[in-house]
């Protein structure tokens, strides 16, 4: 299992190889955290820009009806990353973890893209808020998880954290008990990208 964890994170490596090889096939290059277009790629995308009228136009009625209901969820995406943030605020300070950057999963960038118009780009931040959210909170519930109860399940788990993948196996009684600090030391360290548990001994 260490093994096949280990090329998930080759595999990773790879693919962002390749994402940073299409990045120069569509003529863009980040520096400085900035995207930067080439001059012409630019005036193509503003080419290819459909004003808010035509959009509106080609919207199905269902999907602006229901557009107040999916919008109503940044609610609840706010309350939980407050709240959230504030849990590992205090609580992970307690326990000496290793808090999480919010900015490692949320990012507003596509806003940018000059062949979005205002509608398009505000569902793209509004998606790129809430998934972001989402990733977030699992890391930090990952972390929690890692430091309170790094067992697998019985049952499969489907799409589990990177960090379940070298947890202690359900039913390891003496594995819990002998290895559990040693869980809690690997979050008390610099957290690695992976979140990778301790090998297994």
């Amino acid at each position: 299992m260490h093994e096949l964890a280990a090329e998930i994170v080759r595999l990773q490596v790879e693919l962002d190889r390749e994402i940073n090889k299409r990045r120069d096939q569509l003529g863009f290059r980040l520096h400085a955290g900035l995207v930067e277009f080439a001059s012409d790629v630019t005036v193509e995308h503003r080419r290819l820009r459909v004003g808010v009228a035509q959009f509106m136009a080609q919207a199905q009625l269902g999907t602006v009806l229901s557009a107040p209901l999916i919008y109503s969820l940044i609610v609840p995406f706010i309350v939980i990353d407050a709240w959230v943030s504030l849990y590992q605020a205090i609580c992970f300070r307690v326990y000496a973890i290793q808090q999480v950057r919010r900015a490692d999963f949320i990012s507003l960038d596509r806003r940018h893209l000059t062949y979005l118009n205002s509608i398009e780009a505000l569902n793209c931040m509004f998606c790129g808020y809430g998934n972001g959210v989402i990733a977030d909170v699992r890391e930090v519930a990952g972390r929690t998880e890692q430091y309170w109860c790094p067992i697998k399940h019985a049952m499969r788990v489907a799409d589990p954290h990177l960090r379940y993948y070298e947890f202690l196996e359900y039913g390891d009684a003496a594995g819990y008990r002998s290895r559990l600090d040693a869980f809690r030391e690997r979050l008390r360290a610099a957290a690695p990208a992976d979140g990778a548990a301790p090998p297994a001994s």
